[in-house]
């Protein structure tokens, strides 16, 4: 069984989970740390797509007058 469940690690090393998970036995556990500041999905998922408009020269010259 495959299980992702959100936690937070504070300084000292201590899990906290973010939600109940109930278990009939020990499990191991694979802990990835994600030291980035909380971003909503929807702006992640939208950076490439925006990318692609805010990168072009076109872009680049009509807002030159404001650097």
């Amino acid at each position: 069984m495959l299980k992702a469940v959100e936690a937070t690690i504070e300084t000292d090393g201590h899990v906290r989970l973010l939600e109940q998970v109930h278990l009939t036995h020990p499990c191991r556990a694979i802990v990835t740390i994600v030291d980035a500041p909380d971003v909503p999905e929807s702006a992640l998922l939208a950076e490439q797509a925006l990318a692609e408009d805010w990168n072009r020269s076109e872009e680049d010259k009509a807002w030159s007058h404001l650097q």
